[in-house]
């Protein structure tokens, strides 16, 4: 049986994470587990039914009716998430959900929450997970820990031009205000904030196409996999 590691990557929004960690886990046929995916669709559950996340009574109470799991879409062959049953890919990904994820994000009950399940996805390895704590928190005996980081401002631009789409009436202003907020909350929140892991490698893909980033990551996994062999 073909050996597998548990791969982490983790950094700030609009790094690239996803498209990269997609990418990698359908190159090595690993799982790919959207971390992101899973505080988005517990904020779309909050702010649809009115849950007041700053009083932990209703948090506690909020996260005993949710359930997340990731199905795979035959048609593309990505894992999509569901909350209760329901596909919110395309809904979580909205300026309304992203405005509020670092909150929510942030609350102790709700990582604790993520983490575990997050933990358990990981028990038979091969599986590629991006997010902010995944080498740090979630997995701080992964194999491969990627650090990714980008230019301020093509992160603003690639934020910019993925919400376009779906809105166009959003504002490269309001993206970076967006991001700047994001930032702030995620590497300043009292549990679990942003770092790079001491062992993490570091991936600026600010001037390099997707090839070379899947590329140096291959590389980066053949390299572990021997280790570990």
């Amino acid at each position: 049986m073909q050996q597998k590691i548990i791969i982490t990557i983790d950094g700030w929004s609009s790094c690239g994470k996803s498209t990269l960690a997609k990418q990698l886990a359908r190159e090595l046929g690993y799982l790919y587990i959207d971390s992101g995916a899973m505080y988005r669709a517990i904020t779309l559950y909050f702010l649809r039914n009115h849950v007041d996340w700053t009083h932990h009574d209703a948090v506690a109470e909020a996260l005993q009716h949710i359930k997340l799991t990731f199905m795979s879409n035959h048609k593309t062959g990505q894992s999509e998430m569901y909350l209760n049953g329901e596909n919110v890919e395309y809904v979580i990904r909205d300026l309304v959900v992203a405005e509020k994820v670092s909150e929510v994000a942030a609350i102790r009950e709700v990582r604790e929450f993520a983490v575990r399940q997050q933990q358990d996805m990981g028990k038979h390895k091969g599986i590629v997970m991006d997010g902010r704590d995944i080498g740090t928190v979630v997995f701080p005996k992964a194999e491969l820990k990627i650090f990714m980081t980008a230019d301020n401002d093509i992160r603003v631009k690639r934020r910019f031009q993925e919400l376009y789409e779906k809105n166009p009436n959003v504002t490269m202003e309001e993206v970076r205000a967006n991001l700047e907020m994001r930032d702030y909350i995620d590497s300043h929140r009292e549990v679990s904030p942003l770092r790079k892991a001491d062992d993490a490698l570091e991936l600026d893909n600010s001037h390099i196409t997707m090839k070379e980033q899947l590329d140096i990551a291959k590389k980066w996994v053949e390299e572990r996999l021997q280790a570990a062999a």
